[in-house]
């Protein structure tokens, strides 16, 4: 009973631990946002001796919010749709055929393709926007996420297919349905889990994503909000405080996103694990 009542005494200590280092890049954020660069500079780790909500205010004009936030919000939007629909497709039909010699390379290859870093095909990628006058456009922009987010997340579907039972596709296939109508109207539901799995993590990952978005968005009116910030970091200046500002802004989106599926996210997570 007393060694019980210590491992649980234990267990709260690195709960408590782990979770106060994961608030802290929080804590040092909030913070920074209401402080002056003064005030900054004299004590990092400080409260602000007074909230200073010009911060804010400034940062939303300096990053033209707006814009950038109807950028951000097409971009994540469109990209994560796209990767459901090319990537459940993929992922349905690698797994159901997955002994043949075809869709095993399939599947090797987007294994492989998960292993090369995009600074490998960042050049090849640049010129072939640039001949295709898709630089500086959301469409090219949104292409390039999708392609390189479908590798990861057919794999994921790949292993969730494998428990959905071929009974139900061969019933439907009895009562004629085709196999565009039997996987759109049988199948896809039963992958609600890892579908809320692959949108959850890449609306956070589109939101936020920056190197490719440097790279095709040059022109103001394209800019997302993680380019944006990125000039609140100066060759010889850095203004921390109105950057941390519109970082607290830009954050709170996809922080009620996460809160509302987070429970969807553990879920699939899980389902996945079990057989993938």
């Amino acid at each position: 009973m007393k060694s019980e009542k210590i491992s649980r005494i234990v267990v709260f200590i690195i709960a408590t631990i782990i979770a106060v280092l994961f608030l802290f890049p929080f804590y040092i954020c909030i913070v920074t946002a209401f402080k002056t660069p003064m005030e900054t500079a004299q004590a990092v780790l400080a409260l602000p001796t007074k909230l200073h909500w010009e911060n804010f205010t400034k940062a939303l004009e300096i990053t033209n919010f707006s814009r950038s936030f109807i950028n951000s919000l097409i971009t994540t939007t469109s990209s994560v749709v796209f990767i459901v629909v090319c990537s459940s497709m993929c992922g349905y039909i690698i797994a159901r055929n997955i002994n043949k010699f075809k869709y095993r390379l399939c599947e090797t290859i987007l294994l492989g393709a998960m292993m090369v870093p995009f600074q490998v095909i960042m050049i090849p990628v640049y010129k072939m926007l640039k001949l295709s006058n898709m630089m500086n456009t959301l469409p090219g922009l949104i292409i390039l996420l999708v392609g390189t987010s479908i590798p990861y997340s057919t794999f994921l579907y790949i292993g969730f297919v494998k428990l959905v039972p071929r009974e139900l596709e061969e019933a439907a296939t009895i009562d004629g349905s085709g196999i565009y109508r039997t996987y759109w109207n049988i199948v896809f539901p039963l992958l609600k889990p890892i579908t809320a799995t692959v949108a959850t993590l890449h609306v956070m990952w589109m939101w936020n994503e920056f190197n490719i978005s440097l790279i095709v968005l040059q022109k103001e009116h394209v800019k997302t909000i993680p380019i944006q910030q990125f000039y609140f970091f100066g060759e010889y200046t850095t203004d921390l405080n109105l950057a941390f500002a519109s970082a607290c802004i830009a954050i709170i989106p996809i922080l009620i996103f996460f809160i509302i599926a987070q429970k969807f996210l553990i879920n699939g997570l899980m389902s996945g694990a079990v057989k993938g």
